[in-house]
């Protein structure tokens, strides 16, 4: 492998070096992968080491593991070990307001995306990367200075204050969205763009607890949403037998809005009128309504994403609403594009850099548009009976024609298709499929052999999908 010594060649010793800034999930995994390479890896974390303290389902949103995910994962040959601590969803529960439930598939066959709890991924993340003895993570480092011109992190103690200055040959900020590396050095660079846009709406976390016998209140293997037009509670599972669910909503300007809900009696009565069979699992919903902060949601969108020994990834570059699932796995995927980088240009990080910024920057910005409008999908049509429809016919064309048509669910989750290319072709697509609908007067009650003949004349006449 061009990249590295993968640490078994006695005579490397692991000259290279790297700093990380951010042991998150991304930093973490990207430590994994520089390890791989040879390279000695410096982890600077600002907070304590989260696997110190005990940590509960439902202390963050649930994150959702899918195709771009994995595959970095299992580039590295830890996929396994994250397999252990996740859970299949093949596809959505829709709870209506009249207490009616339906399921929609994901995908084909056995195509899923899996629950894993943000903490317990976290912390086997770190736990892998600090397996190899070139990897060493500092805790309680926060970041306060970027130094370009001498190509320095400098980082300040959180329990003492005392600052530690530090260099090598290449910096990587992993940092999240309100990255303090990417403030206090890319943001103060000339012709640095940067953009911070919240969202109307905010969320809360909810935790369903199992059952008194440890099963689960709800049906296992999928994922739970309660549309309700402007806004929706989803719930994925944990092994413990508990659901995180999340509440996403509007902060105010709405009949239904956080600032609305101030006393117990005013959250009881949300719950028992919008979402009655959640309110009947969960009937002391008001007395735990404080245990989760209310939060706010923001897209970062900056450019460039790298400047001399330092490059932005995951959050710190593209920070996205959670509406796709793909945060993650957008994060995972940087560090694949980066390793194949690597594996080219032989350690040449100005083109790498330029490379990766270049190759990268589109597809961050079109997994933050995929996430704003799945929003709209999960929240409002995933109940709309046209948009049903239109799944229906969408998910019955992939079935027919598996290897030239995907929906644009599927190019996104089970496909490592471009972010870009993906969200470009579904919306081209959606419209190709409104016009079959439309054209050859589909209904629900259409039959299935009626809706092959329509599908194989159409794709006769239009070959090139």
């Amino acid at each position: 492998m061009s990249a590295g010594c993968l640490n078994n060649c006695p005579n490397c010793k692991c000259s290279k070096s790297a700093i990380i800034i951010g042991a998150g999930l991304v930093g973490s995994l990207w430590a994994v992968y520089l390890s791989k390479a040879g390279y000695k890896v410096d982890v600077y974390e600002r907070r304590p080491d989260m696997r110190l303290t005990k940590m509960s389902a439902g202390k963050s949103i649930n994150l959702a593991t899918s195709y771009r995910g994995w595959k970095a994962l299992d580039e590295v040959g830890i996929g396994d070990e994250i397999r252990k601590i996740a859970i299949p969803m093949y596809g959505r529960t829709l709870h209506h307001q009249n207490g009616e439930t339906k399921y929609q598939p994901y995908g084909n066959g056995d195509q899923a995306i899996y629950s894993v709890s943000r903490g317990e991924i976290n912390a086997k993340l770190m736990s892998i990367a600090e397996e190899n003895p070139f990897v060493h993570i500092q805790f309680n480092a926060e970041c306060v200075h970027i130094d370009f011109q001498q190509d320095r992190a400098q980082f300040r103690d959180t329990l003492t204050g005392e600052i530690t200055d530090t260099t090598a040959d290449v910096i990587f900020a992993t940092d999240g969205a309100f990255s303090a590396a990417r403030y206090h050095g890319m943001q103060k660079l000339d012709r640095f763009n940067y953009s911070q846009q919240y969202i109307p709406d905010g969320y809360r976390e909810i935790l369903l607890p199992a059952n008194e016998d440890g099963t689960h209140k709800l049906s296992l293997n999928t994922l739970h949403i309660w549309p309700r037009g402007r806004f929706m509670l989803i719930a994925l599972p944990n092994f413990d037998g508990s659901y995180t669910c999340t509440l996403f909503m509007p902060f105010d300007d709405d009949k239904y809005c956080f600032n609305n809900l101030t006393s117990k009696e005013k959250v009881n009565e949300f719950f028992a009128e919008v979402f009655p069979d959640f309110y009947a699992m969960m009937p002391n919903i008001a007395d735990l309504w404080e245990d989760h902060p209310l939060s706010s949601l923001a897209i970062i969108r900056c450019f460039p994403w790298t400047h001399r020994k330092l490059a932005l990834m995951g959050d710190a570059a593209h920070a996205t609403v959670p509406f796709f699932g793909q945060g993650m796995n957008a994060g995972f995927e940087d560090c694949s594009v980066m390793w194949s980088l690597m594996n080219q240009h032989m350690d040449n990080w100005p083109l790498i850099f330029k490379e990766y910024e270049k190759l990268r920057k589109p597809n961050g910005d079109a997994v933050q548009d995929l996430s704003l409008q799945n929003y709209i999908v999960m929240r409002d049509k995933v109940a709309d009976p046209d948009f049903l429809l239109l799944q229906k016919i969408e998910r019955r064309l992939n079935y027919l024609y598996p290897d030239s048509y995907f929906p644009l669910y599927s190019m996104v989750s089970f496909t490592n298709i471009e972010y870009a290319t993906a969200f470009k072709k579904g919306n081209e697509q959606e419209g190709m499929l409104k016009q079959i609908i439309e054209e050859n007067s589909i209904t629900e009650a259409t039959p299935e052999e009626i809706i092959d003949t329509i599908l194989h004349t159409f794709i006769q006449k239009n070959t090139a999908l």
